[in-house]
Order: structure tokens, then sequence, then C-alpha cells
């Protein structure tokens, strides 16, 4: 018999991370379902991998409806096997007001874990299955300008952290994986280039890799590792 091709979902597929990855697993043979706000970007990015795979409008910040249309593309694509969540946003606050704190907690927070969970349900019911969560090395640092990001990513870490715990009380085989990026070259990135800036392929390089070895963490690139190390060790 033929076997069938493995189904990964993708919520923020159509830019930086999510869209090089979704480029990577299909050029690897995934079938894919792709999601994101700017469904017009999703499109052209089907039409360049050719067909077979599965678009929807999603927006996190509405996470009923979000868990809805997730649903939706599982049943399109009868069924899932990899659920990455790449769906993120954040915001320079320096004059600490409520709203972009607001729009990176409703992101970063209400939608990653509403997505995260039902995910996580999801592969529970399946009795197998993998969950990719994309954090940030801002998890293990707070920051005065970007204080909602960095705590925004280590609930995402933390949360991760607990649903790969559930799964092991349950003795199921499913893995809970955490990519932490360093500096990714995406739209959420400032005109000034930091160091150790990773073009999003060779991110979505690594994270492939990642997945395949089901890893419980991956720092992306590789080199951040030394930088996590060292913001464990030293004293706020």
């Amino acid at each position: 018999m033929e076997q069938r091709p493995l189904r990964a979902v993708i919520i923020g597929a159509s830019s930086g991370i999510g869209e090089a990855l979704a480029r990577r697993l299909s050029h690897a043979g995934w079938q894919l379902g792709l999601a994101a706000r700017r469904v017009d970007k999703l499109k052209q990015i089907v039409h360049e991998l050719g067909q077979g795979h599965v678009v929807r409008q999603l927006d996190v910040t509405h996470p009923h409806e979000a868990m809805t249309t997730m649903d939706d593309i599982i049943r399109d694509l009868g069924g899932m096997d990899l659920l990455v969540l790449c769906a993120g946003t954040g915001h320079l606050n320096t004059e600490a007001v409520w709203e972009p704190d607001h729009d990176t907690i409703a992101v970063n927070v209400t939608g990653f874990a509403a997505l995260a969970q039902h995910g996580s349900r999801y592969f529970m019911h399946q009795h197998s299955g993998h969950l990719v969560g994309i954090t940030s090395v801002a998890s293990l640092r707070s920051s005065g300008a970007g204080a909602a990001y960095s705590a925004s990513k280590a609930f995402e870490s933390f949360y991760l952290d607990g649903l790969r715990a559930l799964v092991k009380d349950r003795k199921l085989p499913i893995t809970v994986t955490e990519i932490i990026p360093g500096f990714v070259d995406t739209a959420m990135m400032q005109a000034e280039k930091p160091f150790w800036v990773a073009q999003p392929e060779k991110a979505a390089e690594q994270i492939y890799h990642a997945i395949h070895r089901k890893a419980k963490r991956a720092y992306i690139t590789k080199r951040w590792a030394i930088i996590g190390a060292l913001l464990k060790l030293l004293p706020r």
C-alpha cells in the first residue's frame, strides 16, 4: 500500500519562520494546512508549492473561532501529525501604554495557549502527534521596553513544559518541542540588524531537523545555546 504523506498544520505561515518552514516541509513531502491572518499571502505560497495543501484565514486573537478553524483544517487534511505555532507579535513599548502590550498578550499568551491546548487535546485523543511552539531567547531575560514580549515568551515556554508533563503523565507517545530562536531576519526585526542574525531559511532547516529528531528544545541557530546558558547563569 502507498504510504500517506505526513500532515502538518502551521499557524502563522504567511511570512518569516512560518513561511520558510512550510516550504521546507513541503520539499520533504509533507501535506500542509497553512493558517494566518493574511490569507492572500498564504494562497500565493501554496500556488508556488503546488497542489494538496489547505489554506485558511485564522486570527489567534479570537481563540474560539481559531480553534474551530483549526478543526476545519484538520478535517480537510484528513488528520494532523504535527502542529507548529509560529504566530507571534511584539512591540517596543517605551511609553508604557496599554494597547501594544494588550496586543502582545492577546497573540502570544491567549492565542498561543488556546491553540496549543486544542492541538494537544487532539493528539491525546489520537494517541500520537508532535506539538512545536516557537518561543524566543527573550523568554530568558526581561526587558524594559519589551516587558510584555519577554513575559509572553516565558509564558509560552512554561506552557509547553506543562503540556509535555501532561502527556508524559498519561504515558502517551506525543512530542512537545520548544524552538528558541535568537535573531532571525523577519518582519519583527528592527531596521538595525544586531549580531548573529539568521535568515529564515537557515532557521527553518534547523527547526526541521529538531522536529525530525523529536527534540524537547532547540536553539535557533545553535550558537544561541551559548547565550541561553549565560543568561540562565548571570544574575538579573
